[in-house]
């Protein structure tokens, strides 16, 4: 019996059963991509993917709407996967165990991937009906939105010929998105010029930073909670400040859109200030909870005996990595002075990676205006400048564009008016601080009207992430007579 199969509505839910069942992490889209494409063919729907796996599926109209505009609905495939500490998944090959809590549909121990699987099973759920009105759909399922919208930045939209796109990755039912901010991801590549540990330095420990909740790097930004990597960096300047210690097995984070929630690394050092070491730490762990107790982070820093590495940073070059990454811009940057409380700019330090010359962060700008994502990408570079020993910085991905409110927009005032009719509510007309791929379909198609429809979704890419299934049951009717009204 599937875990989700008494829950309502079958027909979209079921679909998302099917979604977890695939692995889809960013890059690794190929076998749902390929189920999507063989789900549309056995329904007699036209269908391809593009070299990045991306999907299109198109659609006749029915309903007295087959001469209708066409209509593009849009979603991502792929999820951002996370897990809880001691949680064994191989999330190249395995898929997600569901759970249900109530009114809540979770993951064991994982991220659940409700971001954006929830929206793509909006949109099969339609491209199966046979009874249901809507215009001429051409779905557009896109691949690698959670690390740096590349699916969608290189997509050929000269294949689409609608006028109107309803997008399915949003988060809550009680607003329609009108308008999203633009973003850019960074790299830093940091060498670490590797030399064999110094004979005096035989003991060995791992420095590792546990028990913070990590989550979205848009949605949860302005709740100040800790970034491990940060944190991280923090603990190693603290070390090298006092002591003689060469570091290796550099690790954090598990995407650059979360906030990461985990990071360490490998000390060598003399055996006689194992203590010392210790001491400082166990001081620094204290006053970091201190610090962030009101975020919700329980923060650990945890030192455990570890093998000895064959190499690691030149002493030098892993001082430069400590400071440099401590220095990195993150969080919270500006507010919008047009939208109180709104977050205008931010940033977030999202991975830490061994590379074979040294290390590389990842990291990801957010905002509502692009020249404010270009300032903050020429700080990062100045302090690479400043680093020297070979540091630098390059753009990853493409530059994500924001897609502006549409005041006039006739899709936005049918969406409006079937949400009043159907929920008995006003909706809230939202224009949000996080970035979507609505962007660049909006710059690349002229004139594209566009509105993103949402459900109660919580805690994305963290373990802690759940979806609202009665919220589900409530959205579906909504989709259904939007699309009905599109004539």
């Amino acid at each position: 019996m599937a875990v989700l199969e008494a829950l309502e509505p079958r027909e979209v839910l079921g679909y998302f059963e099917k979604l977890c069942s695939y692995p889809r992490g960013s890059e690794n889209e190929k076998q749902v991509a390929d189920w999507v494409v063989a789900f549309a063919q056995e329904r007699g729907l036209e269908a391809f993917q593009d070299e990045r796996h991306c999907v299109v599926v198109r659609k006749p109209g029915q309903g007295g709407l087959e001469n209708a505009p066409g209509l593009i609905l849009h979603g991502h495939l792929d999820m951002v996967c996370a897990k809880q500490e001691g949680v064994e998944i191989d999330f190249l090959n395995e898929p997600i165990t569901l759970v249900v809590d109530g009114d809540f549909i979770k993951a064991d121990g994982t991220s659940l991937g409700a971001d954006n699987g929830i929206g793509c099973s909006y949109i099969l759920a339609l491209l199966a009906s046979t009874d249901l009105p809507h215009p001429p759909l051409e779905a557009v399922l896109t691949a690698m939105e959670e690390k740096g919208k590349v699916g969608a930045g290189h997509f050929d939209t000269s294949v689409l010929t609608g006028t109107r796109m309803i997008d399915f990755n949003w988060i809550t039912d009680h607003e329609i998105l009108a308008g999203c901010s633009g973003d850019i991801t960074f790299l830093v590549d940091i060498p670490g010029h590797f030399e064999p540990v110094p004979a005096q330095l035989s003991a060995t420990r791992s420095l590792k930073v546990r028990g913070l909740m990590g989550g979205h790097c848009e949605f949860d930004i302005h709740l100040e909670r800790a970034n491990a990597i940060l944190l991280l960096a923090r603990a190693l300047n603290a070390v090298l400040e006092k002591y003689d210690v060469r570091i290796s097995g550099l690790t954090g984070g598990t995407q650059n859109s979360a906030i990461p929630a985990d990071a360490e690394a490998v000390l060598s050092l003399r055996p006689q200030d194992v203590a010392g070491v210790q001491a400082l730490l166990a001081e620094l762990g204290e006053t970091l909870r201190g610090e962030y107790q009101r975020a919700g982070d329980a923060i650990r820093l945890e030192v455990d005996e570890a093998p000895a590495p064959a190499q690691a940073f030149a002493q030098a070059a892993g001082e430069r990595f400590a400071r440099l990454t401590a220095l990195i811009p993150n969080g919270v940057l500006s507010w919008s002075l047009l939208t109180p409380g709104v977050v205008e700019s931010s940033n977030n330090l999202g991975t830490l990676r061994p590379t074979d010359d040294g290390v590389r962060l990842a990291s990801t700008i957010t905002a509502q205006v692009t020249s404010r994502k270009h300032e903050i990408l020429d700080r990062a570079r100045a302090l690479a400048a400043l680093a020297g020993g070979g540091v630098t910085v390059q753009q990853y991905g493409l530059d994500a564009p924001e897609f502006p409110y549409q005041e006039n927009s006739v899709l936005l005032k049918t969406a409006a008016e079937a949400y009043r009719d159907v929920i008995g509510a006003e909706p809230d007309i939202h224009v949000s601080q996080c970035s979507l791929e609505l962007g660049m379909f909006s710059r690349k198609i002229p004139g594209l009207e566009i509105i993103s429809i949402g459900t109660e979704l919580h805690a994305l890419h963290s373990p802690l992430e759940s979806v609202n299934h009665t919220s589900v049951a409530k959205v579906w009717p909504l989709v259904k007579e939007v699309v009905g009204r599109l004539s």
